[in-house]
C-alpha cells in the first residue's frame, strides 16, 4: 500500500516542528510563553490545513481518474462534438 502525500508530508513537518520546539526551549525558559506557544500553534494550524488541502486534491484526482476510466461512447461523442463546435 502506498503512503499518501497527505499523510507523509504533515508527519515530516510535525517531526520538524518537534525539533524546532526543542531548539526553542530557551525562549520558553526565558518566560516568553506567548511567543513560544504562539509559533507552535500557528505552525500546527498550517500543517493541519496542508493535510486537508492535500487530502482534497488526492480525492479530486482519484475521482478524475475514475471518470476517465468509466466513460461511455455517448460521453465521448458529446465531448468530440463540443471540440468540433469550438473549431
Amino acid at each position: 500500500m502506498k503512503i499518501k502525500k497527505s499523510t507523509i508530508i504533515p508527519l515530516l513537518l510535525l517531526a520538524y516542528l518537534a525539533f524546532m520546539s526543542y531548539i526553542g526551549l530557551p525562549y520558553l525558559q526565558a518566560g516568553r510563553y506567548v511567543y513560544y506557544f504562539g509559533i507552535i500553534a500557528i505552525t500546527l494550524a498550517i500543517i493541519i490545513a496542508l493535510h486537508f488541502t492535500l487530502k482534497y486534491r488526492e480525492k479530486r484526482k482519484a475521482a478524475q481518474e475514475e471518470d476517465k476510466m468509466y466513460t461511455t461512447y455517448a460521453d465521448e461523442d458529446k465531448k468530440a462534438k463540443l471540440r468540433n463546435k469550438g473549431n
